[in-house]
């Protein structure tokens, strides 16, 4: 497998064991079938129910075809009607006309001497007023009709305007007999020009624009106060409201709503009977039709369904085994964790699948190519498999054709299964080996083009629908891929901090050198992070070699040493230009400092929180092997001082663990090559291929290899790899046989 999953403690889950339990196992399968059920029921199983007539409905009914309502359609039209805002026209009544109407009848009686002033003023206070009303109604008689105003419009504005007549004051009569020819003649010219400018605007109350009257007066050229008092009471007195109902308008409208309401559609899984609700016999005679009625019990299609199911179970499982008879597993190549982990990420994407199809209508079938389906091939490939992807995304394909069909007359739609399945594929094969979290969008963006062409493809081979329909479909497509993306970016932390996953992802951000640690070591130890870079090459070349986890032997060797940091002189590859401090001090002392580094390292790790793979390579890689050294020296020590040994082999071991995993027994076996090849001067090819197969052989008769699954095959292919790589880093300083043939000749 790609990724590593992380041993962490079995309390984090539950119960102990709990990950390689076969009950457990067996109940993770079971449930994968009951998600596959019931994703499918809703869209696959028919339903019936037992409908009593008259008695009240236990649970909502929904309709499985679109039906006609015309009770709806109705009372939708009259919604629709009473949503009409009501409607107003303009009535271009022209008071300015009024006005010289009104200005003539004044420059006539004013020059006509035998009139009393008196009569004057009460002609005036008579006539202008009746001249209003008189001007309303030749206007109505003139235009009712012509075609230009509808009857009713001209009766709403004779109402309207005969309402909001302005009342001249009762002064205002006895100023007017004292006008002059010249005078009435600039107040006329004033006059109508306010009146036309004010009339201008639409007005449905008169009395908004006689207010801004007396400000236009004033700004007149009238000069004279009589003159512009006069003035103001005429406009305000000619001004109109120009704005009425229309109800006629109203009312076309109100049809033209009526006649435009779409007819009411009972739609597919629309709720036909509502729970509690009484079935009247029109009720139990629709749901007949509709086959809704359970006349008689029918479990085939429900055991067609299970099947359905299991044989999707199957598939996966059967990978499974195929995966556990290539990695030499006692059940499958999977542990319990990783096969929820699997279940999670299943139930995730069908949920996405599931949240889209709800959107999608029989009008809008595109809305199903939103749907992120690659989500859970990509999570499957950075998580677990690239081959568990592949068969993935063929159930993820089926399971599509099923969930998007919108009413095709068959179980399946393969229009969403292929483009699900090119979408997972493209997204797969771009996200392969994935180094850094970019990976991800540059996959999104290869589902979205992969997607879309597939998509396009299918609408030219078939019926080419509308110009819009067939951008939106393609759109939704595009913007599939980017999604996946995002919930794939967003769901990557999720499961690797809750499963202890430590993914290509997570390690290249570790193997960063500026990392608070490394930084640490190269600073504090040079020696040591050197060390500890070119025990991450062999470690990584000797995992690949046997199909371990490359990767994670690489940033975990540079990690293994970082406990050196805290006493770094104690080590020979720190030791430059000064003494071996272990010359001088006992060697118990020097075996407790020396053995202090693994434990101190994964103190570190954890104040840090790195993985627990890492720590566990930091921890293991030494395993409980025997400080031969110092323990010969505390022997020796002993003889000359001709007392007893106080201690055992076992007081200059490691404590261990000894290797839990290949890759931490891998980095165990790079670091002591690696540090033999280094003590080395000039040695020879022979010299090392010794050198490599004498430390495994050592490590294996001491039973370093009993808990990591190490064959005796890939402990062969680790050591050729070594070999070769060792070779390949330390070229300039191995010597051929043809050096050394040259060098005894010259000897």
């Amino acid at each position: 497998m790609n990724q590593q999953t992380g041993q962490e403690e079995t309390k984090t889950f539950g119960w102990s064991g709990w990950r390689n339990s076969g009950a457990v196992r067996w109940l993770l399968l079971l449930l994968f079938v009951l998600l596959f059920y019931f994703s499918l029921a809703p869209h696959v199983l028919p339903k019936t129910y037992n409908i009593e007539l008259g008695k009240a409905s236990d649970r909502d009914i929904e309709a499985p075809m679109e039906i006609k309502d015309e009770k709806a359609t109705l009372q939708a039209q009259e919604d629709a009607a009473e949503r009409v805002e009501p409607m107003y026209s303009i009535v271009a009544l022209r008071s300015e006309t009024l006005l010289e109407q009104v200005f003539a009848r004044m420059e006539q009686l004013n020059q006509d001497d035998q009139v009393t002033l008196e009569n004057k003023v009460a002609i005036y206070r008579s006539e202008i007023p009746q001249m209003y009303i008189d001007y309303v109604d030749q206007f109505v008689r003139l235009n009712k009709g012509n075609g230009t105003y509808n009857d009713s419009l001209l009766e709403e504005m004779s109402t309207v305007v005969k309402e909001q007549a302005y009342r001249i004051p009762e002064e205002t009569f006895y100023k007017m007999p004292q006008l002059t020819a010249a005078q009435l003649s600039d107040m006329q010219t004033v006059a109508v020009q306010i009146v036309h400018k004010l009339m201008g605007d639409s007005l449905r109350e008169a009395e908004t624009a006689r207010t801004k009257v007396a400000e236009l007066v004033n700004a007149s050229s009238l000069s004279e106060r009589k003159s512009r008092e006069i003035v103001q009471e005429l406009a305000r007195y000619a001004i109109m409201p120009n704005k009425f109902l229309d109800k006629q308008a109203t009312n076309d409208a109100r049809v033209a709503a009526k006649e435009n309401t779409p007819q009411v559609v009972i739609k597919q899984g629309d709720v036909i009977v509502h729970k509690g609700d009484e079935i009247t016999k029109e009720t139990y005679e629709r749901l007949s039709s509709f086959g809704l009625l359970q006349t008689k019990k029918n479990y085939w299609p429900q055991l067609g369904l299970f099947l359905f199911s299991a044989l999707f179970l199957i598939v996966i499982y059967g990978y499974l085994e195929k995966a556990s008879n290539l990695s030499g597993g006692t059940r499958t190549g999977y542990s319990n964790a990783q096969i929820l982990m699997l279940l999670l990420i299943y139930l995730l994407n069908l949920l996405a699948m599931h949240i889209v199809e709800l959107t999608q209508t029989r009008t809008m079938p595109y809305v199903g190519y939103l749907a992120p389906t690659a989500m859970g091939a990509m999570l499957i490939v950075m998580l677990l498999d690239v081959q568990l992807a592949v068969v993935s995304s063929f159930v993820f394909a089926i399971m599509g054709s099923i969930i998007f069909n919108t009413g095709s007359g068959q179980i399946f739609d393969f229009n969403y299964g292929f483009t699900t399945a090119v979408v997972s594929f493209a997204a797969i094969f771009a996200i392969h080996r994935a180094s850094q979290r970019s990976t991800i969008l540059k996959a999104g963006i290869m589902a979205s083009l992969f997607g879309s062409a597939s998509v396009l493809a299918i609408l030219l081979l078939g019926d080419i629908p509308p110009k819009t329909d067939l951008v939106m479909t393609v759109a939704f497509a595009f913007a599939s891929g980017l999604l996946t993306a995002i919930l794939v970016v967003g769901l990557m932390p999720f499961f690797e901090v809750t499963f202890g996953i430590l993914s290509a992802l997570k390690l290249v951000e570790l193997s960063n050198p500026n990392h608070p640690l490394l930084r640490k070591l190269l600073t504090e130890t040079p020696g040591t992070y050197h060390h500890s870079v070119m025990v991450g090459n062999l470690s990584e070349a000797a995992a690949e070699a046997i199909g371990a986890n490359g990767l994670l032997c690489r940033v975990g060797s540079y990690y293994h040493d970082i406990g050196k940091t805290k006493r770094p002189g104690y080590f020979i590859e720190n030791q430059t230009n000064f003494e071996n401090p272990h010359d001088s001090i006992d060697p118990k002392l020097s075996k407790s400092i020396i053995i202090a580094h693994a434990r101190d390292g994964v103190e570190m790790l954890k104040n840090h929180k790195l993985p627990k793979p890492i720590r566990d390579i930091a921890e293991q890689h030494h395993g409980t092997t025997f400080l031969k050294f110092f323990y010969h020296k505390a022997t020796k020590l002993a003889e000359e001082e001709g007392v007893e040994p106080d201690f055992t082999e076992e007081d200059f071991r490691y404590p261990g663990p000894k290797a839990q995993s290949k890759e931490a027994a891998i980095v165990g076996i790079a670091d002591s090559v690696e540090a033999a090849v280094r003590s080395m001067r000039s040695p020879t090819m022979e010299q090392v291929e010794s050198m490599i197969h004498k430390i495994i052989k050592g490590r294996l008769e001491d039973d370093q290899f009993n808990e990591c699954d190490l064959t005796l095959k890939e402990l062969e292919k680790i050591a050729q790899t070594l070999k070769e790589t060792i070779i390949g880093i330390f070229h300039s300083r191995i010597e051929y046989p043809e050096d050394v043939k040259s060098k005894e000749r010259l000897a």
